[in-house]
């Protein structure tokens, strides 16, 4: 039955959207994982799902065989990060400000890279690091990528954003080595954010933040620096997020369904999709359809290693991005 409702919901004519939950009506492929939080992050052995509690509140983890949570930063007074995320090393890397003072300077300004040991009790480490909203961590090296605007890095230009790539030491305190600039974008049509290592740390996909609300999936090759436009869609909003393993497909958050579901395009009516890196922006495959009920979307996709499945998260329209209210898991295969 709950198959069949879900199909009914799909069928509602263009430009209207069912006034009904979502999370009320999901295809046997999806499931619940939790019912808060926001921005999962799937370890690269695939046994866990790292998130965040709120936005500016504490990381956890959830144990996928158990499903048994634990609070990675409860130790933390008045924990105000926005991100937590696997290393290869089973330690986490956080983003966050230091403190709370406002969403805007918090977010853009004092936004910056902490090291979380995964140790019990271990406390946060500075990084001494700023930078623009997420960052790339390898699942096979202790790479590491951000980008960052004139807010974090005062020697760019007003309206200049780049891409920067370091490597974790660990011998020691924990501190970035090997700092060097990848990409540069020297003004607002195109803000430039890091998502994802593939082809073994070879390359990465990036997100191009555009004028009047649009966004391009974007590539970079790290050896030549050949720059690829992956979704070719000028006009929509397309945010790269989450990686397959064979490096062949991206996930996005696109807005491609308001074609025939109408609303106003951009990140807020958005869905999930499935996205071949192929250059051609023309094999696009929706693979979530929270976008087809009132107030509804779905975002912030991760991939297991494994590519069995893909962690993310429910989400209103009318909130801020990153904003999530509960993970869920879709398995490609059991």
């Amino acid at each position: 039955m709950r198959g069949l409702i879900f199909i009914f919901a799909l069928m509602v004519p263009a430009g209207q959207r069912s006034p009904a939950d979502p999370l009320e009506h999901l295809p046997p492929r999806i499931e619940i994982l939790t019912h808060f939080g926001e921005r999962a992050d799937i370890s690269p052995d695939n046994q866990r799902v790292a998130f965040m509690a709120k936005s500016f509140g504490d990381g956890m983890v959830v144990d996928l065989k158990s499903r048994v949570i634990q609070c990675l930063t409860c130790n933390v007074p008045a924990a105000a990060f926005l991100r937590v995320m696997h290393l290869v090393t089973g330690d986490y890397i956080l983003i966050g400000p230091d403190h709370f003072e406002n969403i805007h300077i918090s977010r853009t300004r004092d936004n910056e890279l902490w090291f979380l040991s995964k140790e019990r009790g271990a406390k946060p480490v500075k990084l001494h690091q700023k930078l623009s909203e997420g960052a790339a961590i390898s699942k096979k090296s202790l790479k590491i990528a951000f980008s960052q605007t004139a807010a974090q890095a005062p020697d760019l230009q007003s309206e200049a954003s780049r891409l920067r790539v370091a490597d974790l030491d660990l011998s020691g305190t924990p501190k970035l080595i090997n700092e060097k600039t990848v990409y540069e974008s020297k003004d607002r049509t195109c803000v430039l954010e890091a998502q994802d290592f593939y082809d073994n740390d070879n390359k990465m996909t990036f997100t191009c933040y555009e004028p009047r609300g649009h966004s391009s999936a974007m590539g970079i090759d790290l050896e030549t620096g050949q720059v690829t436009n992956f979704s070719q869609a000028p006009g929509t909003y397309n945010e790269v997020e989450g990686i397959f393993p064979d490096g062949l497909y991206t996930a996005v958050e696109a807005d491609r369904q308001c074609e025939q579901l109408g609303g106003q395009r951009g990140s807020g009516n958005i869905d999930i999709w499935k996205l071949r890196l192929d250059g051609t922006g023309k094999d696009f495959t929706r693979l979530t359809h929270f976008n087809d009920y009132e107030g509804g979307k779905a975002s912030n996709p991760v991939i297991s290693t494994d590519g069995r499945f893909m962690a993310f998260q429910s989400a209103r329209t009318t909130d801020p991005a990153g904003v999530g209210y509960g993970i869920l898991l879709y398995w490609f295969k059991k």
